[in-house]
């Protein structure tokens, strides 16, 4: 099991995004529910993926999850801005791991770690990191 709790510290992460909790993502208690986190870190994920500046992956490849370990640490509420920071933890040979904090008023509250995989999409299988994307991965370490 992968031990996320550094991730709380905000100067972990030179990454941000920031996204809104909707009045829909809350639940019977009052809070946003559990499902909207995992949108959160998509939302943190896309600035690094989707640069139009920085090409993220060949053409024929994309980014699939292999793995995701979410941590609730607080609740979130609805109203004000959700802050997600990411970086990158480890890079492999076709994958590579982001750990990433979910903010509100400057409280964590959920931390994660994901495992993501570049996929050729015509095999359906792994295929090796090519140069610009660990150079970009590198940024974020």
């Amino acid at each position: 099991m992968t031990d996320t709790s550094a991730l709380i510290d905000r100067s972990q992460y030179r990454l941000w995004a920031t996204d809104t909790a909707r009045y829909g993502d809350t639940d019977r208690q009052g809070h946003i529910n559990n499902t909207a986190f995992s949108i959160f870190l998509e939302t943190g994920r896309v600035g690094l993926f989707f640069d139009p500046a920085h090409p993220f992956v060949p053409s024929g490849c994309a980014i699939v999850i292999a793995r995701l370990l979410l941590e609730y640490r607080a609740e979130l509420h609805w109203g004000g801005p959700i802050e997600i920071g990411t970086k990158v933890l480890a890079i492999g040979r076709s994958s590579f791991t982001l750990g990433q904090g979910i903010f509100q008023d400057g409280i964590c509250a959920a931390t994660a770690s994901t495992v993501l995989v570049l996929q050729d999409e015509s095999t359906r299988k792994s295929t090796p990191l090519p140069p610009q994307t660990r150079a970009r991965l590198d940024e974020f370490t």
